[in-house]
């Protein structure tokens, strides 16, 4: 069986999406907690860190409903599509997206006022 990779979106197509304001996403971030101080992403976000994956894989319905698509948020894109290929893995129907190029392609497409890093 071909393993299941997420959905790619792009950092343009996913501020379009997140103005509507029907079916907006859940957005994971999985960088680590300096990442995020260096450069949050300007939403809300559910942060997920990798590094930390024990502590919250097994309550992942808790912290994750399955109610509306989740893209996910890293640095490059590498560490979310990683994440996010795991999550389908779980076979628990989540629709999952893949921020490509991660909050450095939002910093250059988007939103110039998110730093660089």
């Amino acid at each position: 069986m071909k393993r299941q990779t997420p959905k790619s979106i792009s950092a343009q197509k996913l501020h379009e999406w997140l103005q509507c304001l029907l079916t907006r996403p859940y957005l994971v971030d999985v960088r680590e907690k300096e990442e995020l101080r260096i450069a949050a992403f300007p939403a809300n976000v559910i942060h997920l860190p990798l590094s930390q994956m024990q502590s919250w894989s097994q309550s992942i319905f808790e912290k994750l409903p399955i109610d509306r698509p989740v893209v996910v948020i890293c640095h490059a894109g590498i560490r979310s599509e990683n994440f996010g290929t795991w999550l389908l893995d779980q076979d628990l129907g989540y629709e999952v997206w893949n921020l490509a190029g991660g909050i450095d392609s939002w910093s250059l497409n988007v939103d110039r006022s998110v730093p660089r890093y």
